[in-house]
């Protein structure tokens, strides 16, 4: 018999909470025999502190992310690649990566994501070009929590197309405008606001302390999915921030956050990683092989049909194939020094295209990897009625897969616009890989 929701969810979690099974090769981008014991750290604190309460914030709606955050910045895990100085851990890059695949064992997607929004989105312009006042602010720590103000209601991907203001008047900007889809903001003590600062459009980075009393939140937005990461959307109406909120330089904010929206690609792409590997992949804790093996069609389980064993395998094919992008990816970030002026940060960007493009790679991967859950839908009609069943798996085992999906396909960019960066690459003509 077919486990059914509780029995599945429990078992699913008892996996993302066991470790590995030798998957993977050591010294390989985000697996390195050096991060097993950050890795076994944070899974005590995710078993311990947070999967254990899941079911219960789901029914709330929301998850504490003051408790959360403060949990993981105490241990570090906010800022495994941020500087000692300011509360982190002083590693390099690929340990926050480690991180975030470690994350992925939270049986939920809402807060992996809000998590990724405090440590590896919202953080890192601040880290590299931040005042040394403005990264004292323990937003590593976990003492406050932080929103992203980038995207709008017409202008997603098209980070150009902002409309919102922050114009200069003496020690202040006067901030006009809105912002949609911010994660984490009915809790945010702080947004990292990117708006146009110039006559000529150029943007800049600010940090806008949220409990402004001109700063107007909508009703929170009632998403299909990711629950407990709630969004909403922000109207500014001639809220006033400091000038020395600036991050960096004036009008430099878009180039600082095209830097840092590589890093949310990855991040997202790691988060799901564990999740797919434990549904397909791990040896002894499958939850593909153990559907198929229960499930009977004419006294005969599915696991012993070819077409399931190919289904099965070309899956595991290609989530293998987005470990090694992205372990490739990780592996081929050159240094990159925590202080940077604009000027270095332009010759920086200039000198990464082949990371750059590989950030590309390998979030194009992930969405290509999920999309074989579209085969749920050509297997409808399909008159071998078991094999739909099998292909329903997907959903049936966890529907946080589902939802990571359609959400990780447009964070950081839609999946479109990764398709048009790579397709620059092939040189067809003169414009610039990078955007």
């Amino acid at each position: 018999m077919a486990l059914q929701g509780s029995g599945r969810r429990a078992r699913l979690t008892s996996a993302l909470s066991r470790g590995s099974s030798g998957r993977r090769g050591a010294g390989c981008g985000s697996d390195r025999p050096q991060h097993h014991d950050l890795r076994a750290a944070l899974r005590k604190i995710i078993n311990k502190e947070i999967n254990h309460f899941v079911d219960n914030w789901g029914e709330e709606g929301q998850f504490p992310a003051q408790e959360v955050f403060k949990t993981l910045g105490q241990a570090g895990f906010l800022g495994a690649e941020k500087t000692k100085e300011y509360g982190g851990m002083g590693f390099d890059f690929s340990y926050s990566i480690a991180v975030a695949e470690e994350l992925g064992r939270i049986c939920c997607g809402g807060i992996p994501m809000a998590i990724g929004v405090q440590a590896g989105m919202a953080t890192p312009a601040l880290t590299r070009f931040g005042s040394d006042e403005l990264k004292k602010r323990p937003a590593i720590i976990g003492d406050f929590v932080v929103c992203m103000g980038i995207s709008e209601a017409g202008a997603g991907s098209d980070v150009t197309n902002i409309k919102t203001t922050a114009v200069r008047k003496g020690d202040e900007y006067i901030i006009n405008g809105s912002k949609m889809w911010t994660m984490s903001r009915c809790q945010a003590d702080w947004m990292y606001l990117l708006a146009n600062t110039t006559a000529h459009q150029n943007k800049s980075l600010l940090c806008l302390p949220m409990n402004l009393p001109v700063i107007h939140v909508a009703k929170k937005i009632d998403k299909l999915g990711m629950k407990l990461l709630d969004a909403a959307q922000i109207f500014f109406e001639d809220v006033r921030a400091p000038s020395k909120n600036l991050i960096g330089e004036e009008g430099t904010g878009f180039t600082y956050q095209m830097l840092q929206f590589q890093e949310e690609r990855l991040w997202g792409v790691a988060t799901v990683l564990t999740l797919l590997a434990t549904i397909i992949i791990y040896k002894y804790n499958n939850e593909a092989i153990d559907y198929t093996r229960q499930q009977k069609a004419f006294d005969w389980p599915m696991l012993h049909n070819q077409a399931v064993h190919f289904c099965l395998a070309e899956l595991a094919t290609k989530v293998e194939l987005l470990h090694l992008v992205l372990c490739c990816t990780v592996g081929e970030l050159p240094h990159l020094p925590s202080q940077m002026c604009f000027s270095s940060c332009k010759e920086y960007i200039q000198s990464i295209s082949d990371w750059y493009k590989l950030c590309q790679l390998a979030k194009e991967t992930y969405f290509s990897v999920s999309k074989s859950n579209t085969f749920i839908n050509e297997a409808k009609g399909d008159v071998n009625k078991w094999v739909c069943e099998v292909l329903h798996l997907f959903h049936l085992c966890l529907n946080l897969l589902y939802f990571y999906r359609d959400l990780t396909s447009v964070g950081g960019g839609t999946d479109e616009i990764m398709l048009s960066i790579i397709w620059k690459y092939f040189q067809t003509s003169d414009t610039s890989p990078l955007p």
